[in-house]
């Protein structure tokens, strides 16, 4: 069955990827008490292969980031539909926890994580807009330029 978000992905030209198996010791999702806890996901791109660096360093500019926090989205998206088995008993996205790579110096944290804001509510509408952490860190799980975790509402 093809939902509004299959729809809203196909006309953005995303793909939904298959959700990513934990790389440590613990669950990709956790339901409990009306809400979703999704553990940190990582920037796959559309190979599969990581995005990788700190931001503010290199050619990871403001951009590159917020490309990272988009297909943290994806894949935020992607562990929802297969927690939930699909997309019908979501009620709200919560809450993103943004966690960037960042050299000491940048400080465009709030527009990196708008890179996966965006996506949310271009995906969930209204039901999209949530609260929103955007910390910069030294270092990510395998070097990635960013990580986010979600608190989503559930029927």
């Amino acid at each position: 069955m093809t939902t509004q978000i299959d729809r809203t992905l196909e006309q953005l030209g995303l793909t939904l990827p298959n959700p990513a198996a934990p790389i440590a010791s613990y669950v990709p999702a956790v339901e409990a008490g009306g809400l979703l806890h999704i553990s940190g996901q990582l920037p796959f791109k559309e190979d599969g292969s990581l995005m990788l660096g700190r931001l503010g360093e290199g050619d990871c500019d403001l951009a590159y980031g917020q490309e990272a926090a988009k297909r943290c989205a994806l894949m935020l998206a992607a562990q929802i539909k297969a927690a939930l088995g699909g997309f019908e008993r979501v009620e709200r996205i919560v809450k993103l926890g943004v966690f960037i790579n960042s050299a000491a110096d940048f400080i465009e944290q709030p527009q990196v994580a708008n890179g996966a804001s965006d996506l949310m509510v271009s995906l969930f509408g209204d039901a999209g807009k949530h609260a929103r952490s955007a910390v910069g860190v030294p270092v990510l799980p395998r070097g990635v330029a960013v990580e986010i975790d979600a608190i989503v509402a559930v029927r």
